[in-house]
């Protein structure tokens, strides 16, 4: 096949970063570049989301036949105060065109884990995978801002969550330990203090990886 390398532009970071905000806006702005893998969660859909933009929405049923076919990827599993929850990637060879570049959205473990199917992938020959190379964005906000965020979203939630926020928060801070990010081999972070910046900071990234 050719040899076009397809990119997948893989944002993560701590909740409250604003790589929700980001991600929007470069798949917007990169509109006619990137497209989407999106992602699939067992939790209620928010206030301002849309099926199959943000997340696919599913239940506990649909995941586990998902499962059964062996198309998870990856999944996180969040045992939160409204019961369990599910974040996970599905492999759909029709959502993913070694062609074609793509943006993605989730946490560092399921950027690793992502990577590493990928990886076995590749060594496996399996020629879809080998095609695919990742570019991690990691988006980083200093934790006492990153908390007022936090507050200031949920408080505009018809039902606030506050404990859920809280025990999000916490769980972020042992997810995205230093020790965990060396072990992803992340060398490039994106600080989300002013938007604008953050924003140029990654578009020269993308340029630098050939997406323009």
């Amino acid at each position: 096949m050719g040899y076009f390398m397809g990119k997948i532009i893989y944002l993560m970071g701590k909740s409250s970063t604003g790589k929700d905000t980001v991600y929007k806006i470069l798949r917007e702005e990169y509109r006619e570049q990137l497209k989407t893998i999106v992602p699939y969660t067992t939790r209620p859909i928010r206030e301002g989301e849309t099926e199959g933009v943000e997340y696919h929405f599913t239940d506990e049923g649909g995941y586990r036949q998902l499962q059964e076919q062996g198309k998870v990827i990856e999944v996180r599993n969040y045992e939160t105060v409204h019961g369990l929850w599910r974040y996970f990637t599905v492999f759909d060879e029709k959502q993913m065109c070694p062609e074609c570049d793509y943006i993605m959205i989730g946490t560092l473990e399921s950027y690793r884990m992502t990577a590493d199917y990928i990886a076995k992938g590749k060594d496996k020959g399996d020629p879809i995978l080998e095609a695919f190379e990742l570019l991690p964005v990691l988006m980083e906000v200093e934790d006492g801002l990153r908390l007022e965020r936090a507050l200031a979203r949920e408080r505009k939630e018809k039902e606030p969550r506050y404990e859920e926020m809280c025990r999000r928060f916490l769980a972020d801070n042992k997810d995205f330990s230093e020790e965990n990010i060396q072990k992803a081999n992340i060398t490039r972070r994106f600080c989300n203090i002013d938007l604008e910046e953050c924003l140029n900071e990654i578009r020269g990234y993308l340029k630098e990886a050939g997406i323009s």
